[in-house]
């Protein structure tokens, strides 16, 4: 009995699963197709889609790119340009971390590795750019740059060498420029607004005046005409009505008969009125009042 080789048949299905990971591969966001092929293990297909993506105009998440490049440089044996690829990734974004889902740990360990020899070059670099920036007085931007030396100099991967020359000495002169740049940066408080000007309130008003409300009438009893009216005849009262309501003084302007003034008056003084306001403050108010007496039939 003769056995066929299963080779062909094994190369043959191991073609069409790398051409069918390819054909998916152009239909897809060029990065999540580059991914794929990772995990298919098709890391120089994989590589060439990465190296392609400052050209084919789409935009992707840069760090990840170059986190999958490093991935398959591993994976095919070229640890230096792997190792070029990380040192890029943190010279663009020095605070980029790969997770654990994405990094095995030996990809893991290369970027912890990359971190502690760039990191401190960096910090230099940003306390550099910080003090140019303090020295032209463009305070805000200063002060980003040092909360950045300050922040870098608190990372784990920083942790041994922020203790020693010359970063030790690094952090403390980037805490005081901070705290001065940043004083500096605020804006200054607001301005108090001055209290709105009042308007000059004058002793009496008689509604001539602009924004016065005159009074309202509570009780303003006229007292009846005892006697006969052969014609009809009009006088006129003046009454200063007081902040609260109430009578300060009454003159007949236009008299009308002696005894009947007097008893005008003398009903007057127990007039009262809802005061008169001048942007809601209570005046004292002029009211003339005309007082008619008809003829009697």
């Amino acid at each position: 009995m003769t056995t066929k080789s299963r080779t062909p048949l094994f190369v043959s299905t191991l073609m069409t699963a790398m051409l069918a990971t390819a054909a998916s591969a152009q239909t897809q966001n060029p990065l999540a197709a580059a991914r794929e092929l990772y995990a298919a293990a098709a890391y120089d297909e994989a590589l060439t889609m990465l190296n392609n993506l400052p050209a084919n105009g789409m935009a992707v998440d840069a760090d990840t790119a170059g986190l999958y490049r490093a991935l398959c440089l591993f994976a095919v044996g070229r640890e230096n340009e792997a190792n070029g690829v990380i040192g890029g990734i943190i010279q663009n974004n020095p605070r980029y971390r790969p997770s654990a889902d994405d990094a095995p740990p030996r990809i893991q360990a290369a970027f912890t590795t990359a971190r502690r020899r760039l990191l401190p070059v960096i910090v230099q670099q940003e306390y550099a750019n910080g003090k140019a920036a303090y020295d032209r007085q463009e305070y805000a931007i200063a002060a980003r740059a040092f909360k950045q030396v300050l922040d870098d100099l608190s990372d784990a991967d920083m942790s041994a060498a922020a203790n020693q020359p010359p970063l030790a000495d690094l952090r403390t002169l980037a805490l005081g420029f901070y705290t001065l740049s940043d004083k500096a940066a605020a804006p200054p408080p607001a301005p108090v607004p001055a209290p709105a000007a009042r308007r000059p309130i004058q002793s009496i008003y008689t509604g001539e005046e602009p924004d016065v409300i005159p009074p309202v009438v509570v009780r303003q009893k006229i007292p009846p005409f005892v006697g006969k009216v052969t014609s009809t005849r009009a006088g006129v009262v003046e009454v200063i009505i007081n902040e609260i309501g109430t009578i300060d003084a009454a003159r007949i302007t236009v008299p009308l008969d002696p005894s009947y003034d007097e008893r005008v008056l003398s009903a007057a003084k127990d007039w009262t009125y809802k005061p008169a306001t001048v942007d809601g403050t209570p005046v004292k108010f002029l009211r003339r009042v005309r007082v008619i007496l008809t003829q009697s039939q």
